[in-house]
């Protein structure tokens, strides 16, 4: 297993261990999560960039780190509905997104076709995690100017998440036939 795929499982490994910093009882547990949080979202620019740098983009890569990001994101949001922080509208929404445009590119694959990351997919995925770690942190860098940045950042994520999920459809329709013939 190659240096890349092994940070990738650092990070599924890592989940774990937010879900358990989130739940424990002392002060500050949600800043811990937090930074455990980051740790792990940091690793996914890391394993990306050291496979393309160094020519390790393997299968099993291309199957785990979306994986690891989906798991590590899902959980985040989860345990954000049941602390009360965010809605769970929002992240039903978000996670159907995330199942329905998986089970896409899973289908294009089977066709041979390889659907790249968007813009706004990457769009998607940078103002989920400002939001997430805004939310973990309890607003702390804007909550002084009374400016709800965590939840602002929330629903712009929410916006580019349906977006950006219209667009992989749209762009690959013929991938399921959707295109007129």
């Amino acid at each position: 297993m190659n240096l890349p795929n092994k940070i990738t499982f650092s990070r599924v490994l890592l989940v774990p261990i937010f879900i358990i910093m989130f739940y424990i009882d002392i002060p500050n547990n949600q800043i811990y999560a937090g930074i455990i949080f980051i740790i792990a979202a940091l690793t996914d620019t890391l394993d990306g960039y050291l496979a393309r740098k160094n020519a390790q983009i393997t299968n099993l890569g291309k199957f785990i780190d979306p994986l690891a990001d989906k798991l590590l994101v899902s959980a985040a949001l989860i345990l954000l509905v049941e602390s009360g922080a965010i809605p769970g509208w929002v992240v039903v929404t978000i996670i159907a997104r995330e199942f329905t445009i998986t089970g896409f590119r899973i289908i294009a694959a089977s066709e041979g076709v390889n659907i790249a990351a968007s813009s706004l997919g990457k769009f998607k995925t940078i103002t989920q995690l400002i939001a997430i770690i805004l939310l973990l942190f309890n607003n702390i860098f804007f909550e002084k100017f009374n400016i709800p940045m965590d939840q602002i950042f929330l629903y712009i994520s929410l916006i580019f998440t349906v977006l950006s999920g219209y667009d992989y459809i749209y762009k690959n329709r013929h991938t399921l036939n959707l295109s007129d013939k």
